[in-house]
């Protein structure tokens, strides 16, 4: 399938890979690209084969941004119009929080703007060690809006302004000490390394993964009794499911 195509799908071994496919964009995110990721994390959802979603760039890079060529169209538009433009991509974020399932960022080259978002909107969020991240938005005269939530969650006050107000692009390893970036891998296990990293993950208890991820959103703001007792009710669910009796069988017979 040919660039014409932005958004490839393949499903391999409990593994739904998504790859961005405007490589010589950039794989900035279209419409048309905005609208495919959201109806594969709806079929990710019903599809009980996929137990992990791998999303990447084809291409130099993970992802620049949103398309600019189509927001600079919209400097025409309402606001009541550009909003919902907006939440086109905002309610992207959210759906991939929602998925039951654990969405990986496998992330290479530059991965800015939009693009970082998307990425750390995911679950977890893999780097090479040549990657870069950042959100330049200032520099072109517009905000890193949509992405203000998770930037500010993610990496605290202070260092969320600074990437923000400066639009300054970071390193992998800074970005992983930051706490936008997971992992960061070296280059040349790269491939290697992700995937051993999404095998192991689409062979893990899906139920153990999908109540791992519930409990983990589900705690942002809550008090800590509150987290505590959150905890328990997902702790006396875990135990009722087939996969925690077979494995705590399976161990117990070593």
């Amino acid at each position: 399938m040919g660039s014409e195509t932005p958004l490839l799908e393949e499903l391999t071994a409990g593994v739904y890979t998504l790859t961005l496919n405007r490589p010589d964009k950039r794989n900035a995110l279209s419409r048309r690209m905005i609208d495919g990721l959201h109806a594969a994390v709806e079929q990710a959802d019903l599809n009980a084969a996929v137990r992990v979603v791998a999303l990447r760039g084809a291409g130099k890079d993970f992802c620049a941004g949103l398309d600019l060529k189509e927001l600079l169209a919209t400097a025409e538009q309402s606001p009541d119009e550009n909003e919902a433009d907006a939440m086109r991509l905002g309610s992207l974020f959210v759906k991939l929080r929602a998925l039951p399932k654990p969405v990986v960022a496998v992330t290479h080259g530059r991965t800015l703007a939009g693009g970082c978002g998307l990425a750390t909107a995911c679950d977890l969020v893999l780097a090479t060690e040549s990657g870069t991240f950042g959100y330049p938005e200032i520099q072109r005269g517009f905000v890193p809006a949509m992405v203000m939530t998770m930037l500010r969650r993610l990496v605290g006050e202070k260092q969320a302004f600074d990437l923000a107000a400066t639009g300054r692009i970071v390193s992998a390893a800074e970005a992983c000490t930051m706490g936008l970036v997971s992992r960061v891998l070296p280059d040349a296990q790269y491939g290697e390394e992700t995937r051993t990293i999404l095998e192991a993950m689409a062979t893990s208890s899906a139920s153990a993964l999908a109540f791992t991820k519930q409990q983990f959103y589900e705690l942002d703001g809550l008090s800590f009794g509150d987290g505590i007792a959150l905890g328990a009710r997902i702790n006396a669910l875990a135990r009722n499911t087939p996969d925690f009796r077979h494995a705590i069988e399976g161990f117990l017979k070593k």
